[in-house]
């Protein structure tokens, strides 16, 4: 039996709690200061370097990613802090209610494993990089179907799939850049091949503003064209509330 109306209500609640404990958390996406990359081929920054002009309780995390014209390996490494702007100016989420109505049954279909698709991200004005998808998500919505690319990613430790999308209240209603979606991965009770397809419940009162809405740090993957729905999505959250005029 499905969950009542008062126990999704009160589940969404408990969402929402938790999403302000995760970004306010000491790694959570406001607590960034510095994301910085050494140039392609280049050796990671030392930590003396890295950590100069923070205070000691900051907090120094490394990470590497491909140059975006090379294809060779960048070192980097983030700063994360307590006491940073963004947290300090920090005031709420701004979430729609929950709507049962934006709960909605599709599938989840597996594509071919060597498929990719070109997302631009907010801060490499304009470049693209090409991420791998492993399937599409298609669901109807007043009787029209949809078809939206997600690919694999590990959100909160656990294997997900994420949906990158966009809607016609960014930017008005909700944040500019669009938002995220991510959704537990089907268990077929067998391997699936591409084509193939698996029931999936795509709810979008869990969509989230992505970390670049609290960090100008983060570099966030924008929706692709596909994943651009020309109708709004009011569920989930909006935008994040700052202080005065803060603007991350």
């Amino acid at each position: 039996m499905p969950p009542s109306l008062t126990e999704s209500s009160a589940g969404h609640a408990q969402w929402v709690e938790d999403r302000h404990v995760a970004v306010t958390a000491p790694q959570g996406p406001l607590a960034l200061v510095l994301t910085h990359w050494s140039p392609a081929g280049a050796p990671p920054v030392d930590e003396a370097a890295a950590r100069a002009g923070h205070p000691a309780d900051a907090v120094l995390t490394r990470l590497q990613r491909a140059d975006i014209d090379s294809g060779v390996t960048q070192e980097g490494y983030r700063i994360w802090r307590r006491d940073s702007p963004a947290n300090e100016a920090f005031e709420k989420i701004e979430t729609y209610e929950y709507d049962p109505d934006w709960v909605i049954n599709g599938r989840f279909e597996l594509v071919d494993e060597q498929r990719v698709v070109p997302f631009e991200h907010l801060r490499d004005e304009g470049a693209m990089r090409a991420l791998p998808v492993s399937g599409d998500l298609i669901f109807e919505v007043q009787g029209r179907e949809f078809r939206l690319a997600a690919f694999d990613t590990v959100y909160g430790g656990t294997a997900k799939l994420q949906l990158v999308f966009g809607d016609t209240t960014n930017g008005a209603e909700s944040y500019g850049a669009g938002r995220f979606l991510f959704l537990d991965r089907p268990a077929p009770d067998r391997p699936l091949v591409a084509g193939e397809s698996i029931g999936i419940q795509v709810d979008f009162n869990r969509a989230i503003v992505p970390p670049c809405g609290f960090s100008n740090q983060m570099n966030c993957p924008l929706p692709p064209a596909q994943n651009r729905l020309p109708f709004p999505v009011r569920a989930g959250e909006k935008r994040v509330r700052f202080a005065g005029d803060f603007h991350p």
